[in-house]
């Protein structure tokens, strides 16, 4: 039987993890916080991806690599797969995931009837805090993809919470 971590455990050392390096370590320099949180993201997705594939034999192209991610490894992170997989077949993919259980608990009512602001500012903020929470998972797939031997740069999009996408770019 595997090891599991409470969900809500998980939930909350990330908003931990995000609010200590925004607001006490980088408080002055959102850049250098999302790069630390980049970072553990990809230590963290380097480890699993390990873990995941230590019987497995290596995968033989980038495609192989990206639907394993997709499948196994999401499965095995959030209990689901990604709900869709779109890529140009020239080294970009984009992870849609519908219901991003890291973005859940952030999905915001803005309409004005149940008091939320529609102020441009306001929102404005509110999306920058939500994606401050975007910068661990595109680590860890980063992290992921690079133990695969796949060096990527992976962003991610959120125009529609809790739905996420996230776009990976292989590196040449």
């Amino acid at each position: 039987m595997g090891r599991e971590v409470s969900e809500s455990c998980i939930d909350s050392l990330l908003m931990e993890m995000v609010s200590t390096y925004c607001n006490r370590f980088y408080a002055n320099k959102p850049e250098l916080a999302a790069r630390r949180i980049e970072a553990i993201g990809y230590q963290v997705g380097h480890q699993l991806s390990e873990r995941y594939t230590m019987e497995r034999p290596r995968f033989t192209d980038h495609l192989e690599a990206i639907k394993f991610i997709c499948k196994d490894f999401w499965s095995e992170l959030f209990k689901k797969q990604i709900d869709n997989l779109k890529t140009n077949h020239r080294g970009t993919f984009v992870l849609q995931d519908n219901h991003f259980r890291w973005l859940t608990r952030m999905s915001i009512d803005q309409s004005p009837e149940n008091g939320a602001s529609s102020e441009p500012s306001i929102i404005a903020d509110d999306k920058a805090v939500e994606s401050m929470h975007l910068y661990f998972p595109c680590g860890i797939i980063r992290g992921a993809l690079s133990n695969l031997g796949i060096p990527c740069a992976v962003s991610a999009d959120i125009s529609n919470l809790p739905a996420c996408s996230f776009v990976v770019r292989i590196k040449a």
